[in-house]
């Protein structure tokens, strides 16, 4: 088949999405109000509450939730074949992705920009809460530290990324400056940004940096890692419109740049993909399509982080609440064109299926590299582009997106911290919630492999404990609809689905652990198994008791009527 037709009805089924759907969600299920007052102005403190352009806001808050995952996960599952891939990405960004991304953004702007794990005490229940915090901070406690081993693996196997990806921060820096300190209007630091941006990947594709084989007695791995978790920390504890904010939003920028690119050559190359729909001859150990499909396909489809950052920090940032339509589900839209990019470049951009089955000789093959050396012989076809170019291009997208995730993810394993703090009955603050974070990533990093690659030990985890993490964000939008007296099935319906291939694949993984002797993560999957029974058994409940309180209250909920 031609990947033209992928193509097309990949991004008009999300259009339609985005058309439709979102507006009959965002004015019969949410019902936004142009005139309430967001906490972005009712708490505003110009260092976390900060009322932002939804453009801008858009471009952090995409950019904070398009890290490697979206592009690693539909590069690992096409192994099943690109049918059920395609189809996971497809229909779970326009009906699973968008709703829960527009829905924790909404939910936590209704009440004082609070955290997920905040508003589960608050709807769920005090034992609910508690729980829901355990597998929020192993999720960021994850996010963190393997998006860390990540970024430093590409960064030594494509030494011309590394000035792109650097000197992006400068140009963040200053684009941050020209906005909101000399007040210049958005277009042109936006179009200079971006032009910059693409000069330094030429720069960086003639001038390859190499750290030296020991740094201070580390690995240059090492060195990388322990240089990304130390601009984490001071990026975390910046003001957001110093660097998070413009670094995400040129980066959002850049992607989609970046991705029209690569759209571009694949009409104009119109390759064929070599790979099958439905792969039935998959190589020996790879595991059940059903439940794993669901969980390898993690960001690219629906996730659980993207709950954490819309309550984390873009609901701080909301300027209108009419902005979280467009903020929130096209966000998750913008997710959806990223693993539909990867899903291309891992299927056409091989030249016969002989050729791709080498590469996917054994699960959890190809990931990020299928996608580079796929995508850049789609460029080379399509654009002439030189071969080494394209991938410094895609390697480039791929660590900026990775780096912002893990700056966004830092500041949110703080709040978590403080949240904690708060419960326990002290205050933490800041710069120290913010050295605990790191303890914590670096600790594991570190204390399980000695050259930084602990942070990879719990990746197997991570799948599964994003998705579940998204059924139960779900299953607190749901009780507020429920107490509000609006019609829940629209949550209800990914929080069950997502429910039960969550704990199916942690069942399943916890015998493969319990094969391997993985006392590790055996523990860590039985903790999280317990949370997410325990949360759902509470959430249950909850709902039951919200349907029986909706009829004696008048659908108000923080202030609001109707």
């Amino acid at each position: 088949m031609n990947a033209i037709i992928l193509l097309l009805v990949g991004l008009g089924a999300m259009a339609l999405g985005y058309v439709f759907y979102s507006k009959f969600i965002a004015e019969k299920i949410y019902r936004l109000q142009a005139d309430y007052p967001t906490p972005a102005h009712t708490l505003r403190d110009d260092v976390d509450y900060v009322p932002t352009n939804r453009f801008v806001l858009w471009g952090h808050h995409f950019t904070s939730v398009a890290g490697a995952a979206p592009i690693v996960g539909p590069a690992i599952a096409v192994i099943w074949g690109w049918a059920p891939a395609f189809l996971w990405v497809t229909l779970g960004t326009v009906f699973f992705a968008g709703v829960h991304d527009f829905g924790a953004l909404w939910a936590s702007v209704r009440n004082k920009g609070k955290s997920m794990g905040m508003l589960s005490g608050s709807y769920i229940g005090r034992r609910g809460r508690n729980l829901f915090l355990v597998v929020i901070f192993l999720l960021l406690l994850m996010v963190n530290a393997a998006f860390a081993v990540v970024i430093a693996n590409l960064l030594v196997s494509t030494p011309t990324s590394v000035i792109p990806v650097w000197g992006a921060i400068l140009v963040a820096l200053v684009i941050g400056q020209l906005i909101y300190r000399w007040k210049v209007g958005l277009l042109w630091p936006s179009i200079g940004g971006v032009i910059v941006l693409y000069a330094l990947i030429l720069i960086g594709n003639s001038y390859p940096l190499v750290l030296p084989d020991s740094v201070f007695g580390m690995s240059a791995k090492s060195a990388w890692i322990v240089l990304l978790f130390l601009y984490a920390g001071i990026a975390s504890l910046l003001p957001v419109w110093v660097l998070l904010q413009p670094r995400d939003y040129i980066n959002g920028l850049q992607l989609f740049v970046g991705l029209g690119i690569l759209y571009a050559a694949v009409l104009l190359a119109s390759p064929t993909i070599v790979a099958p729909a439905f792969n039935d001859s998959v190589p020996d150990g790879t595991p059940g399509i059903v439940p794993l499909l669901f969980v390898t396909i993690a960001c690219g489809a629906i996730s659980g982080f993207h709950g954490m950052v819309a309550s984390g920090t873009t609901s701080k940032q909301l300027d209108k609440e009419t902005d979280a339509r467009f903020v929130g589900y096209f966000g998750a839209v913008g997710e959806g064109m990223l693993s539909l990019a990867a899903i291309i470049c891992c299927t056409a951009g091989f030249a016969t299926l002989v050729d791709w089955q080498a590469v996917y000789a054994q699960f959890g093959a190809g990931g990020v590299t299928a996608f580079v050396n796929g995508g850049d012989v789609l460029l080379m076809d399509g654009l002439g582009m030189p071969e080494q170019l394209g991938s410094t291009m895609l390697a480039t997208m791929a660590i900026l997106f990775a780096a912002t995730t893990m700056d966004t993810g830092l500041r949110l394993q703080r709040f978590v911290v403080q949240e904690a703090a708060e419960l326990a009955g002290f205050k933490v603050g800041t710069f120290l919630g913010t050295v605990v974070a790191l303890a914590v990533c670096m600790a594991l990093a570190f204390g399980a492999g000695g050259d930084g690659a602990g942070g990879m030990v719990i990746w197997p985890l991570f799948g599964t404990t994003n998705q579940l993490l998204a059924a139960l964000t779900l299953a607190v939008i749901s009780v507020i609809l429920i107490r509000k007296g609006r019609n829940p099935l629209f949550t209800l319906v990914p929080l069950v689905f997502l429910l039960l291939m969550s704990l199916y694949a942690l069942i399943v993984q916890l015998g493969t652990f319990l094969e391997q002797e993985n006392w590790l993560l055996l523990a860590m999957d039985v903790v999280i198994l317990v949370a997410a029974l325990w949360v759902s058994f509470e959430a249950f409940l909850a709902m039951r008791k919200g349907r029986d309180a909706a009829a004696a209250e008048d659908g108000t909920l923080d202030g609001e009527r109707g």
